[in-house]
């Protein structure tokens, strides 16, 4: 009887698939945008979705970076 059921490709496969499927979130995190959390949260709740996964990709391509709003 095996402990651990998951193999070596499961344990590279696993967070290959949960990175690409938060990258819109890291994405927003590493452009350093104040609405992070917005983002995140359309990605956590809606990303399933293929719709939900492409707004919150859009959204966290768009807008400004780490500048905030221009006057």
């Amino acid at each position: 009887m095996e402990f651990w059921p998951l193999g070596a490709p499961q344990l590279f496969i696993l967070p290959a698939f949960m990175a690409l499927y938060f990258l819109p979130t890291i994405i927003v995190l590493a452009r350093g945008r104040n609405d992070g959390c917005g983002i995140f949260a359309v990605n956590l709740l809606f990303g399933f979705t293929v719709i939900g996964w492409v707004v919150a990709l859009v959204w966290s391509l768009t807008g400004s970076g780490r500048s905030g709003r221009s006057r």
